[in-house]
């Protein structure tokens, strides 16, 4: 009797909705963070603090490092990362917002990956950060 091999990689899906209060000091912090980037290329600098100034979400995905966290879990290293963000109309005790709905297993995700590579959902482009690798 043989062990199946198993892969080493594990996705992990997480999905949140932030409630924004103060919009302006996530504006302030993600200019904070772009201002902080060394590395940054000056017109790659010039339209993301033009991107977090018009657009809150767009301020939060500067902000939002998958990096951090999963730095501190022993045994394992960041591979590969991509997140999102968008504004969305939330109402908590709608149907639509039931977390279990979620819930793929693999045979139907496999299908729905072969139908579209990135889609999200409601035919606008959301700000992307995808294939952004890290180390």
């Amino acid at each position: 009797m043989s062990t199946p091999e198993t892969s080493r990689f594990v996705r992990l899906r997480v999905e949140l909705v932030l409630e924004v209060d103060d919009a302006g000091a996530v504006t302030e912090a993600a200019l904070g963070r772009i201002a902080g980037d060394t590395d940054m290329p000056a017109d790659e600098r010039a339209h993301a603090e033009t991107a977090v100034t018009q657009d809150t979400a767009e301020g939060l995905a500067y902000l939002v490092d998958p990096f951090d966290l999963v730095s501190e879990i022993p045994g394992v290293e960041l591979a590969q990362a991509s997140w999102s963000s968008e504004r969305i109309d939330y109402d908590p005790d709608s149907p639509d917002w039931d977390l279990d709905e979620d819930d793929v297993d693999e045979e139907d995700e496999d299908d729905a990956a072969t139908d579209e590579d990135e889609y999200d959902g409601d035919g606008d482009a959301a700000d992307d950060h995808e294939d952004e690798r890290v180390g």
